[in-house]
């Protein structure tokens, strides 16, 4: 291992994976999923000593431990139950579910294979692992991190002064991060920023429970789409096609009324809104957008409040996809007073520099032996090794608009 080891905590992993572990831990121990990763950069390539590099820093990722004092900090959090954390007492990643080879395009390829407790474990740390090995050994690190600092003290300054209005935020951005050291670095800049008389918006915390632990910042997350995917459409009984119904319910029975904002577009928001009717639209919290455009979505989702005679303001609207400080502001101005608004920010926060940031991603692409897959709001982000499996996702998904009253 020629760097210093990247992930030093089992904490370092977004909080929506603890949320969606408890429930897998409770309702679906034995399903068992294959991820797999992806470059989406067409100039971007993984050198050998790269992969190398790579392979050294999962090994060393597996060799991780929750200790006492981490395990105690989750039991703290109000949905967290005592034989989940009892649980990760006994857990530890297992590299023999890794499979790594210089086998694509980008020169890397990874696959998981395992069951769903543990694979869904490995996505946040693989790819924070990958992002900071590829920023170390293909550029000048000192010189992107001098880049990323001039650029956070920008942003900084021009939320703090109020040039941007965004209301309440969080950073999001370990698995896009430059490194743990700019993720850290922005996670304490911006956490200062509720000290000062002149901003006009919050840092509320962020989805790195490690930096929420050490900074008494709150750790967030919810649900992510593979907990649509595979709830939905790993039994080979659903119709895929009432995947939110499936996942929804099934997140009611772990949480009740706690730990509620809904992802709105595993398989479109329009067939998601089929599903999230009054018992749902009252005991969920809000919604997340990924997909989509986002102030078309937002008036969406208050007209379908509305329509259940739910009072907007009493629901959050989160926004997720693609984020910097100037567009969550139009996004906030235009709904201010309509919907209580929340934005989760990722790369803008923790990957900001001179050179572009890597897209990769690492998805759920099989569950109990069949494909899923996701059908997002926009095309290019749904990730399937079969097309086919595609094709009858979105005729289930037609069926049902087209048939449903």
């Amino acid at each position: 291992m020629k760097l210093e080891r990247i992930i030093n905590s089992l904490l370092e992993q977004d909080m929506y994976k603890f949320s969606m572990g408890q429930a897998i831990y409770h309702q679906f121990p034995d399903y068992k999923t294959t991820w797999t990763f992806k470059c989406r950069n067409k100039d971007v390539k993984f050198t050998e000593e790269m992969v190398q590099e790579i392979k050294d820093q999962i090994k060393a990722f597996c060799e991780i431990r929750f200790t006492e004092d981490e395990l105690e900090y989750l039991n703290n959090i109000k949905w967290i139950k005592g034989s989940y954390v009892d649980f990760l007492r006994l857990w530890e990643p297992r590299y023999e579910d890794f499979e790594i080879t210089t086998d694509a395009e980008c020169g890397l390829s990874i696959e998981t294979r395992g069951t769903w407790l543990n694979t869904s474990m490995y996505e946040i740390p693989t790819l924070a692992i990958v992002n900071e090995v590829y920023f170390r050994m293909a550029y000048d690190y000192n010189e992107l991190i001098e880049s990323f600092k001039e650029k956070l003290e920008e942003k900084y300054e021009n939320l703090k002064t109020g040039r941007w209005h965004i209301g309440t935020f969080s950073e999001f951005g370990l698995r896009r991060r430059l490194s743990a050291e700019a993720q850290e670095m922005a996670v304490d800049k911006f956490s200062h920023l509720n000290d000062t008389l002149h901003s006009s918006s919050t840092f509320v915390g962020t989805s790195n429970v490690y930096l929420a632990k050490k900074n008494n910042l709150k750790p967030v997350g919810t649900m992510a789409h593979e907990w649509i995917m595979c709830t939905g459409q790993g039994n080979h009984k659903h119709n895929p096609a009432y995947s939110n119904w499936y996942a929804l319910n099934a997140w009611v029975h772990e949480y009740g009324i706690l730990n509620g904002t809904a992802l709105t577009d595993t398989i479109t928001t329009d067939c998601f809104l089929r599903d999230f009717q009054l018992t749902f639209s009252t005991l969920f919290s809000g919604v997340r957008h990924d997909s989509g455009d986002p102030i078309e979505w937002g008036e969406k989702m208050i007209s379908h409040y509305e329509s259940l005679g739910i009072d907007p303001n009493t629901k959050t609207l989160l926004f997720s996809d693609s984020l910097d400080f100037e567009r969550a502001d139009k996004i906030f101005r235009h709904f201010m007073g309509k919907a209580k608004v929340a934005f989760g920010i990722g790369t803008y926060l923790a990957n900001d520099t001179k050179v572009p940031p890597l897209n990769i991603v690492m998805k759920t692409t099989l569950c109990n032996g069949q494909d899923v897959a996701k059908i997002s709001d926009v095309e290019g982000k749904g990730m399937c090794k079969n097309e086919e499996y595609v094709d009858y996702l979105n005729r289930c998904i037609k069926w049902r608009m087209d048939h449903e009253k």
